[in-house]
């Protein structure tokens, strides 16, 4: 598994909400910028990319991502209420503090993503590679993950109950660490989670 970057990126340029006007972004590059109370609401971001940015209270309700990539980024008490991330990179991203209500992901690649303890109880996320996510003690009461890769996935302490776990790969999860009580899974998938209990089938 692999060890995941605790410290904030180090940054170089500094971005205020009274610095940014921007509604719509396509195919901008920022590198080792903090954005800082900025308010994105409704941002149209299609093919930007931001690597080792620190977020600190943004506001990217109602934003569509399409494309874009936030690669090492930190994010801390910001608001994802009704954000689109449509085949986006967040990889390596680290989330303290955040919101996620209505949050809708399809596609694209969170992989080795920290979100412990994240309410995730109105998110849906569709055939999105969260490989080696972190999501320890995270609630997810009725959170669809459907095909997604959840593969080596830290799940200890987290709340499973009523998720749509359906189509995903649920390798490396230990049943005994989480709540699963009504989630949906696929026959395939009662078959890893017998094998993950030590459960024989005859």
């Amino acid at each position: 598994m692999a060890e995941r970057r605790r410290n904030a990126p180090r940054t170089t340029t500094t971005v205020l909400d009274r610095d940014w006007t921007t509604t719509e972004l396509a195919g901008e590059h920022y590198e080792h910028t903090a954005f800082r109370d900025v308010d994105m609401t409704e941002l149209a971001n299609r093919g930007a990319t931001f690597t080792d940015c620190v977020f600190s209270g943004v506001e990217f309700n109602v934003s569509t991502h399409t494309e874009s990539a936030f690669l090492n980024c930190a994010f801390t008490r910001c608001t994802f209420f009704n954000a689109t991330f449509t085949d986006c990179k967040l990889v390596g991203g680290v989330f303290t503090d955040c919101t996620f209500d209505l949050l809708a992901v399809t596609g694209g690649d969170w992989s080795f993503t920290a979100l412990p303890g994240a309410d995730l109880r109105r998110a849906t996320f569709t055939r999105v590679r969260l490989h080696d996510t972190d999501l320890t003690a995270a609630k997810c009461q009725g959170t669809s993950f459907l095909g997604c890769d959840l593969t080596d996935t830290t799940w200890h302490g987290a709340d499973l109950t009523k998720a749509d776990l359906r189509g995903s790969d649920l390798q490396g999860l230990n049943p005994t660490e989480v709540r699963l009580a009504g989630a949906m899974i696929d026959p395939e998938q009662a078959l890893t989670i017998a094998a993950a209990l030590g459960l024989r089938i005859c």
